[in-house]
């Protein structure tokens, strides 16, 4: 009873595991590539000053959670008689900065509904039915 249950044969692993020995792979010189060197990020800079706003007081937050939008303000359903021509879809999504803009406004009121106990929903536009 010296073996346990749950010992693995070796020659029962071996079938799992295939290794080719023809690959040779030089991973200094793919480090030294200047395409995983160096990364273009010019607003860089922008994002992490925006992710790094931290929110201490209600004004601040009340003005954030007012400039920043809850939604698209480009999406639009052109009508004409009453029936749609065309629709606009979402732009926001094309704005590098959106992640970090959303992420500031969840902050504000987050910040808001917990820090200072108002109630939120006053900064969320109705859907228009």
């Amino acid at each position: 009873m010296d073996s346990s249950r749950y010992e693995i044969s070796t020659t029962r692993l071996e079938s799992f595991i295939w290794i080719s020995k023809e690959v040779n792979v030089d991973v200094e010189a793919v480090s030294r590539h200047s395409f995983f060197r160096m990364r273009f990020t010019p607003l860089l800079p922008l994002r992490r000053w925006l992710n790094g706003i931290r929110i201490h007081n209600a004004r601040t937050a009340r003005m954030i959670c007012r400039v920043i939008p809850d939604r698209c303000p480009f999406e639009r359903t052109v009508t004409a008689f009453g029936r749609p021509i065309f629709r606009i879809p979402p732009l926001c999504k094309l704005n590098p900065l959106y992640e970090e803009l959303v992420d500031l406004r969840f902050r504000a009121l987050c910040y808001l509904a917990d820090e200072c106990g108002e109630d939120v929903s006053v900064y969320f536009s109705c859907p228009k039915w």
